[in-house]
Formats: structure tokens, C-alpha cells, sequence
């Protein structure tokens, strides 16, 4: 009997970098072993809320600590992603409500969309180092990757409705109850057992634990070399 696709819940939140690493290696991998990847938007605020944690860039040290390694994970991933000089501002002030909500209206709209557009705003974040916060920079971003233009209308209109509030709230609530503490979560279904996974630094594990092959973070390149 041939092996049924794995299904990976992944909790995660345009703000994060750690999540946008993970998501381009995950992505990648999709092709190469044999799971289900799901996207699941979440509140990286509200976990950080409820779980009693701290964002790494208001402990000093942590902060510090954050900025050379996404230097070096940045190389390492070969993801583009740059910190931008108002990080401080945004965590603190600004936060991602807004485009976790556009993302997930989108979602709820054409789940298709909802990997391009999350991309897209992390490349709007961490190449470009530009807003990710007002209507206008969600209507670039769905543009960029070619929404139909009523459709795009439609996710700006209803991204503060109730359902899509409520939608927000089940994914972040579901991480917690998974015991997310930040962001990403990972979550593979193996053999009616969640396994539970945080950050982008666990993958080989993940994979140990999939009975799959780690091939390192760009692995098509890692193949050709076998």
C-alpha cells in the first residue's frame, strides 16, 4: 500500500523571520517528501500573549543575538532576508494584526493564493524592507502575484469581518493548544500523533521523524551533489 501524504500544520505569522525561512525550506521539500503541507495563519502577539514569552527583540541580548543569525541563516537558507531598521517599531507599535488578517480573508476567499500572498508580503518585508501594514501595500502585494482584481477587492473588504476574525483566532488558539510559545509551529500528524516543532532550526529532526530524507535547505541542490 502506498504511503499516505503526512499532513504539517504550520503556524505562522508574516512578522516572523524565523517563519519565513521555514516556510521556503518546507515548501521546497514538498516535492520531495511526501506530506501535506498546510498553512495555518496565525497571531503571533496573541501566542506570545497567552504563552507568558517575549518577542527576541525587546530582551537585549536576544536582539542582538537575532540580527547575526538571520545573517547567517539568510546565506545558509538562501532565503532574502534583511531586517529592517524599523524592526523595533513594528514589533512594538505597528504589529502584524493587519496582515495576518489580510492573509487569512485571502485564504478564506482562494486558499490557492494563500501561499503566493504570504510570500509576497515576506518578500516585501524582508527583501524590500517596506510596509506590510496598509491597504495600500496589500493591494501591491496581491497585484505582484496576479489576483484577480475582484477578488483582491474582496479580501481588502472583508479582512476586519467577524469570520475572519474568528478564523485568525481558531488558528492561534490551535497553536496554543498545541503548545505554541512563538512562531513557526510546526505540527506533523505521524501515525495519529502530533509531533510538535519550533522554529526553522528543526527540520532535519522533522524529517528523522517523517522517515524521510534531509537534503538540507535548498534540496535540490543537496540531490545533485549525492
Amino acid at each position: 500500500m502506498a504511503k499516505s501524504p503526512v499532513l504539517i500544520e504550520f503556524f505562522y505569522d508574516i512578522i516572523s523571520p524565523y517563519s519565513y525561512l521555514a516556510f521556503e525550506v518546507l515548501n521546497r521539500y514538498q516535492s520531495v517528501w511526501k506530506i501535506n503541507l498546510k498553512l495555518k495563519p496565525m497571531l503571533l502577539g496573541g501566542v506570545l500573549k497567552s504563552s507568558g514569552n517575549s518577542p527576541p527583540a525587546v530582551v537585549p541580548n536576544k536582539g542582538i543575538y537575532m540580527a547575526e543569525d538571520l545573517k547567517r541563516l539568510q546565506a545558509y537558507y538562501k532565503v532574502p532576508l534583511y531586517l529592517p531598521g524599523n524592526m523595533m517599531d513594528l514589533i512594538m507599535k505597528k504589529g502584524s494584526l493587519n496582515a495576518q488578517r489580510f492573509i487569512t480573508a485571502v485564504d478564506m476567499i482562494k486558499p490557492e493564493y494563500l501561499q503566493p500572498i504570504s510570500k509576497a508580503l515576506w518578500l516585501r518585508l524582508y527583501k524590500d524592507n517596506t510596509d506590510i501594514i496598509e491597504v495600500e501595500s496589500f493591494k501591491e502585494a496581491g497585484q505582484s502575484i496576479g489576483m484577480e482584481s475582484d477578488l483582491l477587492k474582496k479580501a481588502l473588504e472583508t479582512m476586519n469581518d467577524s469570520k475572519v476574525k474568528d478564523r485568525l483566532r481558531q488558528y492561534t488558539e490551535a497553536a496554543l493548544d498545541y503548545g505554541a510559545f512563538g512562531a513557526p509551529m510546526i505540527v506533523a500528524h505521524v501515525q495519529g500523533k502530533p509531533e510538535v516543532f519550533f522554529g526553522s532550526d528543526r527540520l532535519e529532526l522533522l524529517a528523522y521523524v517523517l522517515g524521510e530524507k534531509w537534503l538540507g535547505p535548498v534540496p535540490q541542490t543537496a540531490s545533485s551533489k549525492l
